[in-house]
């Protein structure tokens, strides 16, 4: 194995002891995740959630947010604070030790905080030592103290600020508060990949917390483009169930919304039903979410689902002979928001990632209060609580047709790989993890991409036509199309109640298409139905978008493909000239883009020459050795189908591993997927209608 041997005589010599905050720069992934984008949202996440618990606490009603030129960062909020005393027995200012000392601060059993979200092992000092530069500012009184820090080592003691003071950033916001505390921090390249914060991705995250904290205002500035946004939510999460259903129908008029503290643990509950077939269930502790759920969702459904028996039995509309109904069926079409706040020095989680909540004493108090909640609410809107009721039953019926149709279509052959489809070509390689599906669009594609795939780990299944639009239909419904029941006999997935993805006979789906517009509406349509019914595809990575070529451009017996105009322009100019172009490497993320290099510039005279599909750019006249001669021009081919490639085309521009383009489908918001999918894919126009109206100028559309 290359690099350093291990040392034969291990000693005391070969303990490392990292002091101070040499941990986090050492392994910064321990504490932010990773180093990518997503790190740097932590990072401004950390400083945020400090000003979050000071209005959770009841002491702060303002967090400003300002991006900077320069990548500067500040966070400012009129709380107490933090204080700037010398603590005992340190011989260090408060202030210093909180930026300083990993696991310092108000939240560990101090008495500082009660209830904190920002408290994950990271903090404040965390993101002093991935800085490049931080200042920090106390506000108490009618003095302003400050530090500054480079890469997490003070420049100096804690300090008054001074009249006059040269600060990181030129755009310095007024802060006129009583008290409060102020940071700035630019992050370290040194170590972070991405140092660049991006105004959407913080827009998102606040306005989320914004929902979270009843009664608290952000303010979002972006100097570097000069916006702002506000944001302010006095009915907190009751506001956030109304924006994820804004596009939806809802059959409850108004969220149902419980509130209630038990055993110092406070729970807000929010739901509407509308008539998706969906169910979106958003959990928070502590302001923070849980991905996963826990104890406290586990507790709501419970609790949920028994609210709606006995409702349904005491007013006879469930008989004693009936089945009881299931929580399948009383989730379908519901959205809902759970949140709880607990002391911090209580909050457990169930992994390292903290995206599940683990605290067993939170989920009978979730129960008791969505139980005792719904059922006053059921008692005191029979008209609402008839609607719920009519929902829950409809889908209890819909749930026993698809059981019976799946258990049809098992009778008859197969669901669960007891015969693959005919239509199916499948591989020789049996694992999984090397093991290819290509979902193809027609028989003509189909044929090719046969003829061209390698069989030992490429399956191809080819898709006729259009399949169902899954967004409006049920299970049943959907195992009634052929292509669908085809399409999950070769995943091996199963679907519905019985779906395991371990079971995945590919761990890379490949969904490829034609370049245009039929083309796009196919895989939209399977992308709509494996996010609805088999949406862990997606988030455990299985999920892939082929990239064919646009352009094939041939000169006598020089041929080249392109993948976008303006890597059809930079080919032209390259085989009018002779010199070589300096093209990016395709990875499985990322699509291919041409980059000229300086000895082969795109002129304009170039570009203007490109013939139309089947033409020919214009032929040249030079001359040689005193002799005057034409030189062919340019074929240029506009690939509208996968049909009109050979096989061997398909292969070498398409499927092969060493030169194809895939696009990995990746969910970063499944809140926001879910608004999509259900805004272009379902019934209601308006919505749809608006949404292509204000995108239209975005889309990318071939010429």
């Amino acid at each position: 194995m290359a690099g350093k041997q291990p040392s034969v005589n291990y000693g005391s010599e070969e303990i490392q002891v990292l002091e101070g905050l040499e941990p986090v720069r050492k392994r910064p992934g321990m504490y932010v995740g990773s180093t990518d984008e997503r790190g740097l949202w932590v990072m401004v996440k950390e400083i945020i959630d400090n000003s979050v618990d000071e209005a959770m606490a009841g002491l702060a009603k303002d967090v400003w947010i300002t991006l900077h030129e320069g990548n500067f960062v500040t966070v400012a909020d009129n709380g107490r604070g933090i204080p700037t005393d010398i603590k005992e027995g340190v011989g260090k200012s408060a202030m210093e030790i909180v930026m300083t000392v990993l696991h310092a601060g108000g939240k560990f059993g101090g008495g500082g905080y009660k209830v904190s979200g920002g408290l994950h092992g990271v903090g404040a000092s965390a993101v002093n030592a991935l800085s490049e530069v931080l200042r920090v500012e106390s506000k108490r009184g009618s003095k302003i103290m400050f530090q500054e820090y480079a890469k997490g080592v003070p420049l100096g003691p804690v300090a008054e600020v001074p009249k006059k003071f040269e600060p990181f950033v030129k755009q310095y916001f007024k802060w006129d508060v009583p008290s409060g505390t102020r940071t700035t921090f630019k992050a370290d390249s040194e170590i972070m990949q991405v140092i660049e914060p991006k105004l959407e991705t913080i827009r998102k995250q606040i306005k989320n917390r914004a929902y979270l904290v009843a009664g608290l205002a952000f303010h979002l500035y972006d100097a570097r483009e000069d916006k702002e946004y506000h944001y302010y939510f006095d009915s907190g999460i009751t506001a956030l169930v109304r924006h994820i259903n804004r596009n939806k129908t809802a059959i409850t008029t108004n969220p149902i919304y419980l509130h209630k503290s038990l055993e110092e643990i406070d729970v807000e509950v929010a739901i509407q039903y509308t008539d998706s077939f969906n169910s979106n269930v958003e959990s928070y502790a502590n302001v923070q979410e849980t991905t996963d759920g826990g104890t406290h969702i586990t507790g709501f459904k419970t609790a949920l689902t028994r609210a709606i028996n006995d409702y349904a039995r005491k007013n006879g509309i469930l008989k004693e002979k009936d089945d009881s109904l299931t929580g399948d069926d009383t989730l379908e079409g519901i959205t809902a928001v759970v949140t709880i706040k607990m002391d911090s020095e209580n909050l457990q989680y169930e992994s390292q990632t903290k995206s599940k909540l683990g605290n067993a004493e939170v989920g009978p108090i979730v129960a008791r209060v969505t139980k005792e909640g719904l059922d006053m609410f059921f008692e005191e809107n029979p008209q609402e609580a008839k609607r719920v009721i009519e929902k829950v039953l409809l889908a209890a019926r819909a749930r026993l047709a698809a059981r019976a149709a799946k258990d049809a279509i098992i009778r008859k052959g197969a669901l669960e790989g007891m015969s693959l489809p005919g239509k199916l070509a499948d591989c020789q390689e049996k694992d999984p993890s090397r093991s290819e599906l290509y979902l193809v669009e027609g028989d003509s594609a189909g044929g090719t991409a046969k003829g061209g795939r390698d069989r030992k780990f490429q399956a191809i299944l080819g898709l006729k036509g259009k399949i169902l639009n899954t967004e409006r239909a049920r299970l049943d419904k959907v195992l009634e199309f052929e292509e669908i029941k085809s399409l999950v006999i070769a995943l091996g997935t199963g679907i519905g109640e019985t779906v395991s993805y371990d079971k995945l006979r590919y761990h890379r789906v490949i969904i490829m298409t034609d370049a245009d517009v039929d083309g796009s509406h196919i895989r939209t349509l399977i992308l709509t139905f494996i996010f609805r019914y088999l949406p862990e595809l997606i988030t455990r990575g299985h999920i892939y978008i082929a990239q064919p070529p646009l352009f094939k451009l041939s000169k006598g017996k020089e041929v080249h493909y392109a993948f976008s105009e303006y890597e059809r322009d930079a080919t032209i100019a390259t085989m009018r000239s002779g010199k070589a172009t300096a093209v990016k490497k395709a990875t499985d993320n990322v699509a291919l883009e041409a980059v000229p290099t300086s000895e082969s510039t795109v002129e304009a005279e170039d570009i203007q020459q490109v013939g139309e599909d089947g033409q020919i750019v214009e032929a040249e006249t030079v001359t040689e050795n005193g002799q005057t001669k034409k030189v062919p021009g340019i074929n240029i081919q506009r690939y509208k189908g996968l049909g009109e490639m050979n096989a061997d085309q398909l292969w070498e521009t398409t499927m092969d591993p060493k030169a194809r383009i895939l696009r990995k489908v990746e969910m970063d918001d499944a809140e926001k997927a879910d608004e999509v999918f259900a805004m272009l894919m379902g019934d209601e126009v308006p919505p749809r209608k608006r949404f292509i109206q204000t995108n239209a100028k975005h889309a990318n559309i071939d010429t």
